[in-house]
């Protein structure tokens, strides 16, 4: 017998776009070219090399994120201790917001994501290069 879900991925997605600033793709590399964001791109190292990379993003898988961002973590990154805007990314805005309301719970902030993913990006013509 299948388990019941309370809350399934469709809460959450609701729940997390409720709380999370979205940004387009175009507010992204305007917080980029102006040195207040950072651009975590929390795709899979598999579709980085299938569809390419963002210059200048900061690659963070999402299932290390929690322990990359916690200082008390053997595997901080220092990068989440920079007093900058986080934005999340992920191929279509799904992992990027559910990304960025963990860390908003996690006490990080400013934190938001790319409506669209990198789907937008592209399509918006943002910058995109090769791993």
């Amino acid at each position: 017998m299948p388990q019941t879900i309370i809350r399934g991925y469709k809460a959450l997605l609701a729940e997390a776009n409720a709380r999370v600033e979205a940004l387009t793709p175009q507010q992204a590399t305007q917080r980029l070219a102006d040195g207040t964001g950072v651009l975590v791109d929390v795709r899979d190292p598999r579709e980085l090399e299938r569809e390419g990379t963002i210059p200048g993003a900061f690659h963070c898988p999402r299932g290390m994120l929690e322990f990359w961002i916690d200082p008390e973590s053997p595997y901080f990154k220092p990068v989440f201790a920079e007093d900058k805007a986080f934005i999340f990314l992920c191929a279509g805005g799904w992992r990027s917001a559910l990304s960025a309301a963990t860390a908003m719970e996690m006490g990080l902030k400013p934190v938001m994501h790319v409506a669209g993913g990198f789907k937008a990006w592209k399509e918006a013509g943002a910058p995109v290069g090769r791993k």
